[in-house]
């Protein structure tokens, strides 16, 4: 199964996705998109790392997404990624767009080929004013433009705002 939880800052979408990989009684493996590049980072890394269960495994990896689904997707394995919008970031950050193509359509074109339970969490970011930056407007359509693709290839997606879970797609929870 393949779900996308989307929701704001602080909208208790990871809160969310850990609860479902906790529950789906598989082995979890979580991989974390998100670089300790500064203070506030490495706080928010370690309150995420504080509150998941000793059992599961865990791999960082900012970039080649794709690679470590393919890598360690199994039938017996729930893989949550936290989170999209970071990851998606970080390709933004290095300014290199066929690096940023090809790593989107890798992930697009692996997901639904996947085996086990794929939970995948990201920040949505187009319900606000348009950004008056260049690269705050491109990481904003990037974005949109990532989740409606992955959208189109779950089978869940649910919507989180003030912790409450709102499923736009697929099974209730």
């Amino acid at each position: 199964m393949y779900e996308l939880i989307l929701g704001g800052a602080r909208s208790g979408k990871s809160r969310l996705a850990e609860q479902l990989a906790a529950d789906s009684g598989l082995a979890v493996t979580y991989i974390a998109t998100s670089q300790a590049l500064d203070g506030e980072m490495r706080a928010r890394i370690t309150h995420h790392r504080g509150r998941r269960p000793a059992t599961w495994g865990l791999i960082e990896e900012p970039l080649e997404l794709a690679r470590v689904l393919r890598d360690n997707a199994a039938p017996d394995r729930c893989l949550l990624v936290d989170c999209l919008t970071l990851w998606l970031t970080n390709l933004l950050m290095l300014e290199d767009d066929a690096r940023l193509a090809a790593q989107r359509e890798a992930l697009l074109e692996t997901l639904t080929r996947l085996p086990g339970r794929i939970i995948l969490v990201g920040n949505e970011t187009g319900l606000g004013i348009v950004p008056l930056g260049e690269l705050s407007r491109r990481y904003v359509d990037e974005a949109g433009w990532l989740h409606q693709a992955l959208a189109e290839r779950c089978q869940r997606v649910v919507f989180t705002v003030a912790g409450l879970p709102m499923v736009l797609k697929g099974d209730p929870l």
